[in-house]
C-alpha cells in the first residue's frame, strides 16, 4: 500500500508542480522578452498558471498525455506487483482529477475512463546493482508529442538544403525540428535528441534525454558543444512563446547518441512543451516509502505577475456575436469572452460534419479544449483544468463547420491553415489563440458548466461541454480579412532558418 501511496504522490506532484530547473528556464525567458510584447504576455500567463496549479494542487495542463515511467530496481524486485501499484495509483489520480482520462481504444474509439488500457501507462523496467528503487515519470501532452519528428539521413530540408550523414546533417535536422514545431507544441519548448539507433530505439533515446536535468553538462564534448550551439541558434528563429514571435523559442536541448547500422542514420527529436512535467523519487523497496525526491535539489519560486494577461483596451465578445463585430476585429486584438462557449475537439468536429449540433451554434464560440472534469454526488460538473488543444487537427473540418452552423469565433492554440483562413474570410469568423497549457488560468474563467452532450459516445475529453465564462482572454491571430499571425511568423522564421544553412561544424 505504501508504494501505491508514494506513486500517487509522485503522479500528483508531477501533474501539478513544475520542477525547479524548468521554473528557472521559464523565469530566464521572462527576462529576455520585450515588456508588453505578445510573447511577454503569454509568458506572464504561463507563470500565473504555474503558481495557481501549485497553490491549488491542480493540473498545470489538462493534457495528461501518455504517462511514462522509467523504473530502476534491484535484482529480484517484484516488477509484476509494482506494475499493479502504478496502475492503481494512476486510477486513483484520475478519479481525483489530477489526470485527465486519456486512454482510448484505437479500434472502437472508446475512452476507458481511468487511464488504463492496452499498453497504458507506459512502464520501462531496468535492473541495477543498487538496493533502492528509482521511479521517474514524465507527462508529455499530445500537442507536443505530435511535433516529435524523425529524420533519415541524407535528406533535403526546407530552408536548409541537403542534410548529409555527418554532424552538419544532424545540426540541420535539429534546427528544422524546432522550426516545424512553431507554436503548435506550446513553445517555448524543450527538445531531446537521439542520434543513431534504429527507428524505435532512436525515439526512445530522444525521450530519455528529457529526463536529464536542464543544467547538466553532456559528458560527450562534441554533444555538449552541439547542445550549446542549438540553444543559442534556435532562438534566432524568433518563433517565440505560442508562436507569437519573440526572443525565446527553445528553453532546453539535450542530445544522446547510440550506434547505428551502416544502412540507417536516424536523427530523432522528442519535442516537449513549456509544461515540462517530469519528476522522480527514490523508494525503499521493502516499505515503498519515499526516501528522496529527484529534480528537487533546491527550491525555485515564481512570483505571480500582476495583471498576467493585460486586457487594457480588450474587446468583449458575447455570443451570439454579429458578423459586423467580427469583421471589425484584426490580428493582434485582445478579446475577453463573456457568456457561453462550447468545447469541441476531434470527435466533435467529425460528428458535426454529418449531424446537427446538439445546441444552437449560430453566432457562437467553439473552444478546442478537452477539459479535466469532476462530478459531485449531486451530478454537478466542475472544471478542474481547461487549456486549449492544438487546433491544426481540426483543419480538415473547421471551415465547413463554421459555414454550416454560423460559428463566429474559434478558440485554440497553434493556429490553423489556409483552408480555415479562407473559411474565416468567407463566413465572417475569427480564430482566437489562447495560451497553451494554461489550464488553471482558463479554468478560473469558467463560472459554471451548463451541460454536456455526447459524453457517453466520446468520453470526457472529447465531449461537447457547454461552459459559462467570464473574462476569458485570447488574442486574434487569424481575422476575417485573410490575415494570419501564424503564417507571418512561419514565413519570417523560414527566412531566418535559411540564414543558418552554411556549415558550422567540420565534416
Amino acid at each position: 500500500m505504501a508504494a501505491k501511496d508514494s506513486l500517487l504522490q509522485l503522479i500528483t506532484e508531477t501533474s501539478t508542480n513544475l520542477p525547479p530547473d524548468v521554473r528557472r528556464a521559464i523565469k530566464k525567458a521572462q527576462i529576455q522578452e520585450e515588456f508588453g510584447s505578445r510573447a511577454a504576455l503569454a509568458l506572464n500567463t504561463i507563470v500565473d498558471n504555474i503558481v495557481s496549479a501549485e497553490e491549488d494542487v491542480q493540473p498545470i495542463c489538462q493534457d495528461t498525455g501518455m504517462p511514462t515511467f522509467i523504473v530502476h530496481c534491484p535484482v529480484g524486485f517484484n516488477q509484476i506487483q509494482f506494475q499493479r501499484d502504478i496502475e492503481e495509483a494512476i486510477v486513483e489520480a484520475t478519479k481525483l482529477g489530477k489526470l485527465r482520462p486519456n486512454s482510448v481504444d484505437p479500434l472502437t474509439g472508446k475512452n476507458t475512463g481511468n487511464n488504463l488500457g492496452e499498453g497504458v501507462p507506459v512502464v520501462h523496467f531496468h535492473q541495477w546493482e543498487r538496493d533502492d528503487v528509482e521511479v521517474k515519470l514524465i507527462l508529455k501532452g499530445g500537442g507536443c508529442e505530435n511535433k516529435n519528428i524523425q529524420y533519415a539521413l541524407p535528406t533535403e530540408l526546407p530552408g536548409l538544403g541537403r542534410a548529409g550523414r555527418d554532424l552538419e546533417g544532424v545540426r540541420k535536422c535539429i534546427l528544422h525540428a524546432v522550426y516545424q514545431a512553431q507554436g503548435q507544441g506550446c513553445s517555448a519548448g524543450f527538445i531531446g535528441v537521439g542520434i543513431g539507433g534504429d527507428r524505435t530505439s532512436g525515439y526512445d533515446l530522444a525521450k530519455e534525454q528529457l529526463f536529464r536535468p536542464l543544467d547538466d553538462v553532456n559528458p560527450n564534448e562534441t554533444l555538449a558543444e552541439l547542445e550549446n550551439y542549438i540553444m543559442e541558434t534556435a532562438n534566432r528563429l524568433e518563433i517565440g512563446t505560442m508562436g507569437f514571435g519573440g526572443k525565446v523559442t527553445l528553453l532546453g536541448c539535450k542530445i544522446g547518441v547510440r550506434n547505428r547500422i551502416p544502412a540507417s542514420f536516424y536523427v530523432s527529436v522528442a519535442y516537449n512543451c513549456w509544461a515540462f512535467r517530469r519528476l522522480g523519487v527514490v523508494l525503499d523497496p521493502a516499505t515503498g516509502e519515499i526516501k528522496q525526491w529527484l529534480y528537487r535539489d533546491y527550491e525555485e519560486k515564481l512570483q505571480r505577475p500582476e495583471n498576467a494577461f493585460s486586457t487594457d483596451g480588450a474587446i468583449v465578445l458575447q455570443a451570439p456575436i454579429s458578423e459586423e463585430q467580427i469583421r471589425s476585429l484584426k490580428v493582434g486584438d485582445v478579446v475577453l469572452i463573456k457568456g457561453e462557449m462550447h468545447t469541441g475537439r476531434d470527435e466533435i468536429h467529425k460528428y458535426l460534419m454529418k449531424h446537427d449540433a446538439p445546441v444552437n451554434l449560430n453566432g457562437g464560440i467553439i473552444y478546442h479544449c478537452g477539459p479535466v472534469m469532476l462530478q459531485d454526488d449531486d451530478g454537478t460538473w466542475h472544471v478542474k483544468a481547461a487549456g486549449p488543444t492544438t487546433s491544426s487537427r481540426e483543419e480538415p473540418y473547421q471551415a465547413d463547420i463554421i459555414e454550416k452552423f454560423g460559428i463566429r469565433a474559434v478558440i485554440g492554440k497553434g493556429g490553423m491553415g489556409q483552408k480555415t483562413s479562407d473559411g474565416l474570410k468567407k463566413s465572417g469568423a475569427v480564430y482566437l489563440n489562447a495560451i497553451g497549457g494554461a489550464a488553471q488560468f482558463y479554468a478560473n474563467c469558467v463560472k459554471a458548466v451548463k451541460g454536456v452532450d455526447l459524453i457517453e459516445e466520446f468520453g470526457v475529453p472529447e465531449a461537447m461541454w457547454h461552459l459559462e465564462v467570464e473574462g476569458f482572454p485570447a488574442i486574434v491571430t487569424m481575422d476575417a480579412h485573410g490575415n494570419s499571425l501564424h503564417k507571418e511568423v512561419a514565413e519570417d522564421s523560414m527566412v531566418k532558418l535559411e540564414d543558418l544553412k552554411d556549415p558550422v561544424f567540420a565534416s
